[in-house]
């Protein structure tokens, strides 16, 4: 049975942004949004600056602001390097 889930690190250039298991992640990409899921074939591609999400196993989901940087993924693991990063402020959060 396939795994349906995958390690996810964001990091900005000075600070790690989050880190955690995850069933799905949406990245700003530099040709469009891309989604990616468990098990995703092998990708290298850039990031602009946008909101990146992701859904953790809990199903809940996180926003990030970022700018500029590039995605990996492989083996299940989905590493996002960014100029600049850090968390979305929700409603209620304050």
């Amino acid at each position: 049975m396939a795994d349906s889930s995958m390690q996810v690190n964001i990091v900005a250039a000075d600070h790690p942004v989050w880190s955690g298991a995850a069933k799905s992640a949406v990245i700003p990409a530099s040709e469009g949004a891309m989604g990616i899921l468990p098990n995703h074939e092998p990708v290298l591609t850039l990031v602009k600056g946008g909101t990146l999400t992701v859904t953790d196993v809990n199903g809940e989901l996180h926003s990030f602001a970022v700018a500029d940087g590039f995605i990996s993924f492989d083996e299940n693991k989905l590493t996002v390097a960014v100029e600049r990063g850090r968390d979305v402020v929700k409603h209620g959060d304050e």
